[in-house]
C-alpha cells in the first residue's frame, strides 16, 4: 500500500526519521562488538580457522536470508519482520558475553558464537531488507533517494563511532563488558520501532513466493545490472577494508605515536566517515534529477582515481587520500543505485528485489577478501588496487550501456 504522492509529508518524515535513528544504534552495537571478535583467538584460545568461520558466519547467514526474507515481508508486511529482526540484533552482543563467560552452563564458546553470529546475519537482512521496503513504499521518487540516502548513511556512520567506544570499554572495562554495552544500546532502537514505525501491509498476491524472484530479475535486465553493479561496490568495499590492514603493516606507516595498527585504525575510520558522508549526500540530491541514475558515473569515477592514487602513491598520505577519494565516489553510488531500485521495482515485488539486490552485495563482501588478500601476497599490493579500479570501469560501463540506455522516468514500473 502505497501513500499518495507529494512533496512532502510530516508523517513520512517523522516515520523515516525515526527508522534511520533506529537503524543507527544496532551499527553502533556492530562497532563496538567488532574490535573484540578478531581477538577470540589470544582470548579464548580458539583456532584461527574457527575465529574465520566465526567473523565470516553473519554475512554468509544474510547472503542466505536475503531472498526468503524480501518474500516474507511482501507477504506478511514490515513492522512484525523489522521488529525481530531490531531484537535478532541486540541479542547477538548478550550472545558473545555469554560465550565469554557461560557460567555454571557447559556451553562451547565457538558454538555460542557462531549462533550469536548467525542471529546477526538474520536479523541485519530483517533491518536492511525491511527498512528499505518501508522507506520505499512510504516515499515517492520525489524523497525517495533522500530517505534512503540517510538510512544507509546513518547505518554507515554509526560503525565507526563504535569502533571507538568499543575499543576504549574493552580496554578499560573488558571485552565481555563491551558486549553487554552493545546489546543494551542496540535494545534502544527496538523501543523506537515499537513506538515510531507502523504496519505497512502489501498489496500482494499472496501465493507468490522465492520462485517469482529469478523470473522478476529476468524480466528487466535493469535490476540483473543494479545487482550487479552492488556486487562490485560491496567487493571493491571489502577488497580495500581487509587488504590495508596488510598493506600498511608492509609499508612500515607510523603516524606520530602510532605504529601500523594504530594507522590502520585512523585510515579505516576515516574511510567508513567518508563513505557514510556522502551517501547521506548523494541519496538527496538525487532526488532533484529526473534520471538518478546518471549520478552514478561521475561517482564511479571518483571512487576509480581514488583506487589509482593508492595504488601509485603507496604512502601514508597517498593511502588516506586515495582511500577517502574513493570511499566518497563509493559511498555516492549506494543510495542512488537503491532509490533507482525502488523507482522501478513494482510495488509489491519491492521487498523481494531489495532482497536480491542485498544478496549480490553480501556475496561481493564475501569474495571480497577472499580474492584480495591471497592475490596481494602474489601480485602486490599496487596490482590489487589497479584491478580495483579496473572492477570500477567495468561497473561504470555496465551502468552507461545497460542502465542509461533504458532507463524509465521515475516510477515506471517494470516492463512486462
Amino acid at each position: 500500500m502505497r501513500l499518495p504522492a507529494h512533496r512532502e509529508d510530516p508523517g513520512v518524515g517523522y516515520v523515516a526519521a525515526s527508522f534511520v535513528v533506529g537503524i543507527f544504534l544496532p551499527s553502533v552495537a556492530g562497532g563496538i562488538s567488532f574490535p573484540a571478535l578478531p581477538r577470540l583467538e589470544l582470548v579464548l584460545g580458539l583456532s584461527p580457522a574457527v575465529v574465520g568461520l566465526i567473523l565470516s558466519t553473519d554475512s554468509g547467514v544474510r547472503l542466505l536470508s536475503n531472498a526468503p526474507v524480501g518474500s516474507l515481508l511482501d507477504r506478511v508486511g514490515t513492522r512484525r519482520p523489522l521488529i525481530a529482526g531490531f531484537v535478532l540484533l541486540s541479542v547477538a552482543p548478550f550472545g558473545y558475553a555469554l560465550g565469554m563467560d557461560p557460567g555454571p552452563v557447559p556451553l562451547d564458546p565457538a558454538v555460542v558464537f557462531l549462533v550469536a553470529q548467525a542471529a546477526a546475519g538474520v536479523g541485519a537482512a530483517l533491518v536492511l531488507v525491511g527498512g528499505y521496503a518501508m522507506i520505499t513504499d512510504i516515499t515517492t521518487p520525489d524523497n525517495r533517494g533522500r530517505w534512503l540516502g540517510y538510512m544507509l548513511g546513518s547505518y554507515g556512520l554509526g560503525f565507526p563511532i563504535g569502533l571507538v567506544v568499543g575499543g576504549v570499554v574493552a580496554d578499560v572495562y573488558g571485552i565481555r563488558e563491551a558486549f553487554l554495552l552493545g546489546g543494551a544500546v542496540s535494545l534502544v532502537s527496538v523501543v523506537i520501532l515499537l513506538v515510531a514505525v507502523p504496519d505497512r501491509s502489501p498489496d500482494v498476491d499472496r501465493d507468490g513466493g522465492l520462485r517469482e524472484i529469478p523470473a522478476l530479475v529476468g524480466a528487466d535486465r535493469r535490476l540483473a545490472f543494479i545487482g550487479t553493479t552492488n556486487g562490485i561496490m560491496s567487493f571493491l568495499s571489502r577488497a580495500f577494508l581487509t587488504t590495508v590492514v596488510v598493506f600498511a603493516a608492509e609499508l612500515g606507516l607510523e603516524l606520530g605515536g602510532l605504529g601500523d595498527m594504530g594507522v590502520t585504525g585512523f585510515v579505516l575510520a576515516l574511510v567508513t566517515l567518508a563513505a557514510g558522508g556522502s551517501t547521506l549526500l548523494a541519496g538527496r540530491y538525487s532526488d532533484s534529477f529526473d534520471d538518478r541514475i546518471s549520478l552514478v558515473l561521475p561517482s564511479l569515477g571518483v571512487m576509480t582515481v581514488g583506487f589509482v592514487t593508492v595504488a601509485m602513491v603507496p604512502t601514508l598520505a597517498g593511502i588516506v587520500a586515495g582511500g577517502a577519494v574513493a570511499a566518497v565516489g563509493g559511498g555516492a553510488v549506494s543510495p542512488v543505485l537503491k532509490a533507482y531500485l525502488g523507482d522501478i521495482s513494482p510495488s509489491e515485488d519491492v521487498a523481494k528485489l531489495g532482497g536480491a539486490y542485498n544478496a549480490f552485495g553480501d556475496l561481493g563482501s564475501i569474495l571480497g577478501p577472499m580474492v584480495a588478500i591471497p592475490a596481494a601476497s602474489r601480485v602486490g599490493f599496487d596490482a590489487v588496487y589497479f584491478g580495483c579500479a579496473g572492477l570500477g570501469v567495468v561497473a561504470a560501463v555496465l551502468v552507461g550501456k545497460t542502465l542509461l540506455s533504458t532507463a524509465p522516468s521515475p516510477g515506471s514500473p517494470v516492463p512486462e
